[in-house]
């Protein structure tokens, strides 16, 4: 549990952040992968666009009625710290795989829409041919894209990469970061709440999914689509709320001496003491959306979380 002037978060380094490499990975032979992932990387330099002033006591409020663990013991005597949101820039793309995992074992998969999955060497497969690979115990890979995916029933956009290894197939989805988040706000938060909850959870979904871009699971993806990582649910989580906190937050992240803040949440306040209390600093979405229907704007629900974080901007180099 934080202090006054000791905040405890997860951070990724500056050293590490403003050095990573997103690879992009292509169709290659199983055999071929396993040494390599020949891969474009793309190495983004200034990645954050700090804010020049550290948080400041904007507003003070009873920290009694919100949810936070942080300081609970004697948050009410503690004003609420307000990070300022960072100067607008040019949008990035960078690009997230998502390991399918709450869809494993693949029962059904189906393109649809002018989807196309080839093979390394360029052989397009049909649904029946992938349906017989998919329940097969051999080993591949397989790039689909240029429509729509189905999988046991759940529809996906983007790129879908069916990857065969010993203990079977999985599906990555790679994607946008801020199509990710789209979709993570949804299956995170009931798509009615307030938009400023949402989009408290859209900067820490993606602070989150960044950590992850700097430090992947495996060679395969970055994260999965569980609550293990975070909830993902391809198009049936996106909506046009959820789009509008994306956006309206594009690009921005909790950040903690120039590094990136793996900004935990949960439901509510006693599952996220379970879970994070021994970590350092979580979010109640429950606490969020309260905080969000008294009027509070998404920095400050996040400033009531995340003592002492500031928000920064992903910018292209020279931005």
């Amino acid at each position: 549990m934080a202090v006054p002037h000791r905040t405890a978060f997860l951070v990724i380094p500056t050293s590490i952040a403003l050095t990573v490499l997103f690879c992009l990975f292509s169709g290659v032979t199983d055999s071929s992968k396993d040494n390599q992932s020949k891969s474009r990387s793309d190495r983004l330099l200034d990645l954050l666009q700090e804010t020049t002033k550290t948080p400041s006591p904007k507003t003070s409020f009873n920290n009694g009625r919100q949810e936070s663990k942080l300081n609970q013991s004697n948050a009410a005597a503690l004003p609420t710290l307000v990070p300022d949101i960072p100067p607008d820039t040019a949008s990035i793309a960078l690009p997230i795989r998502v390991a399918l995992l709450s869809q494993s074992p693949i029962n059904t998969f189906r393109t649809t829409g002018g989807a196309i999955c080839l093979r390394p060497d360029g052989q397009a497969l049909s649904n029946k041919e992938l349906k017989n690979l998919i329940h097969s115990r051999s080993r591949g890979w397989i790039r689909c894209s240029g429509g729509a995916i189905r999988i046991n029933g759940r529809g996906y956009r983007h790129d879908v990469d069916l990857i065969g290894r010993q203990d079977g197939w999985i599906a990555v989805n790679e994607l946008d970061l801020e199509q990710y988040v789209a979709s993570v706000v949804g299956a995170e938060m009931p798509h009615h709440w307030s938009l400023e909850a949402l989009k408290a959870q859209a900067v820490a979904a993606r602070s989150y999914a960044l950590v992850h871009l700097a430090r992947p699971a495996t060679i395969d993806y970055h994260l999965g689509d569980t609550t293990r990582w975070q909830a993902y649910g391809g198009e049936s989580t996106r909506s046009m709320k959820t789009r509008k906190a994306t956006q309206e937050t594009r690009g921005i992240i909790l950040s903690y001496k120039g590094g990136i803040v793996e900004s935990l949440y949960a439901a509510n306040r006693d599952i996220s003491a379970e879970a994070h209390g021994h970590l350092g600093a979580s979010m109640s979405q429950e606490g969020a959306q309260s905080l969000a229907s008294q009027g509070l704007r998404f920095n400050e629900i996040l400033g009531s979380y995340y003592q002492g974080a500031s928000l920064a901007r992903l910018r292209r180099d020279g931005d």
